[in-house]
C-alpha cells in the first residue's frame, strides 16, 4: 500500500474488519492446538498496517504477540514448535486426503505438490533469531 495517500474509507473499513476477524482467530487459535496463533497475528498485523496505524503499532508491541511478529518482521523466523506443527499439519492433512479421499489423482498431485512448496517454505525459514555476535571466531 502507499502510505502517502490514505486508503478509501471503504478499503480502511475493510482492512479493518479484516484485522479484526484475523486477530480473533488469532486469539482462538491460542487455547486451540490446530489452530495458528501466530500466522492469523501476521495476517491481522498485515491488514491493521492498511487500516490504522494505531492499531497496527499496539498489535506489534503487544506483550503477548507482539515479540513473535518482530521476530517474523525482522528475521522471518518460523520457531522449531511452529515448524513440527506445521509440517505434523501437512502431513495429516495429505494422508487424510491420500487414503480417505475420493479426489482424483490430479487433485492430489495438486495437493501433494502445494504441501510440498508449503513444508519447503516453513522449513527454509530460520528457527530462531540470528546471532549478532560480530567476534571472529580464531
Amino acid at each position: 500500500m502507499d502510505h502517502d495517500t490514505p486508503p478509501s474509507r471503504c478499503k480502511r473499513t475493510l482492512f479493518l474488519g479484516l484485522g479484526w476477524l484475523f486477530f480473533a482467530l488469532g486469539v482462538v487459535g491460542a487455547f486451540l492446538p490446530v489452530m495458528p496463533t501466530t500466522l492469523f497475528m501476521i495476517m491481522a498485523l498485515w491488514a491493521f498496517a492498511n487500516s490504522s496505524e494505531r492499531l497496527h503499532t499496539w498489535l506489534y508491541t503487544h506483550p503477548k504477540f507482539g515479540p513473535a511478529l518482530q521476530r517474523w518482521d525482522q528475521h522471518r523466523v518460523i520457531p522449531v514448535h511452529a515448524k513440527i506443527a506445521a509440517i505434523g499439519g501437512m502431513t495429516i492433512s495429505m494422508v487424510y486426503v491420500t487414503v480417505f479421499s475420493a479426489a482424483p489423482p490430479l487433485a492430489m498431485f495438486a495437493a501433494l505438490a502445494f504441501i510440498g512448496f508449503g513444508a519447503v517454505y516453513v522449513l527454509s525459514k530460520p528457527s530462531r533469531v540470528p546471532a549478532t555476535d560480530t567476534i571472529p571466531k580464531p
